[in-house]
């Protein structure tokens, strides 16, 4: 059996182990404290489809419902926006938000559908985002077409760099539960992709918040 440490020595030990621990605390503390946070979600990307402008319109502006000089009255209107922030939260800096998307009739202004698109529906947008990275857009509230829930595409890009390319939903419609693409997505990036177009003084409402890997 080892021999007992005089009164003097453990006093010594005991003073040392205490002042070793208070040493280490303030780093270890300020180590699970620099542990990074939980992180935002990127938005899940989803196919450009077929119909990305081949030639962006003259007006390619945040105001769909106004092509030129032209006004476009049918369907229902609707504001579309939301921010673009990277994974921590930020604003991404000099981000361009485009969406494109069909008319009242489902025609898209692009060649591969026919040409058929009302000329007075604008049918794309684009915008740069502001300092604290939000964007706005006018538009309508998307409608259906053969094969396709309504949907609004969406593309977020930074300089030359595409970050994300994805679509748009509305809640609670009835068509999204027999569309291929939103059924092939799990329930997390429904949430995300899928947004309430609800009434508001000007229109309808629909915020879509965006997270991009930036």
């Amino acid at each position: 059996m080892p021999a007992a440490l005089p009164p003097s020595s453990l006093a010594t030990l005991r003073r040392r182990t205490v002042a070793a621990a208070l040493v280490a605390a303030p780093a270890l503390w300020l180590g699970v404290r620099a542990q990074p946070q939980g992180g935002l979600r990127a938005t899940p990307a989803q196919t450009e489809g077929p119909y990305y402008p081949v030639a962006f319109p003259k007006d390619s502006d945040h105001d769909l419902l106004r092509n030129g000089t032209l006004t476009y009255t049918e369907g229902q209107s609707a504001w579309v926006e939301g921010s673009v922030s990277d994974l921590a939260g930020k604003p991404v800096a000099g981000a361009q938000v485009e969406i494109w998307q069909c008319d009242h009739a489902g025609h898209y202004h692009h060649p591969g559908d026919g040409g058929k698109a009302d000329r007075r529906f604008q049918g794309f947008g684009r915008v740069a985002v502001s300092a604290d990275g939000r964007y706005r857009f006018r538009t309508l509230r998307p409608v259906a077409y053969a094969g396709r829930t309504p949907h609004i595409h969406v593309k977020v890009k930074l300089g030359q760099r595409e970050l994300l390319i994805t679509q748009l939903y509305v809640a609670g419609d009835p068509g999204n539960t027999r569309d291929f693409l939103w059924r092939s997505l799990g329930e997390g990036d429904r949430a995300a992709l899928t947004v309430a177009f609800a009434p508001g003084s000007d229109g309808l409402q629909a915020r879509f918040p965006i997270v991009v890997p930036a």
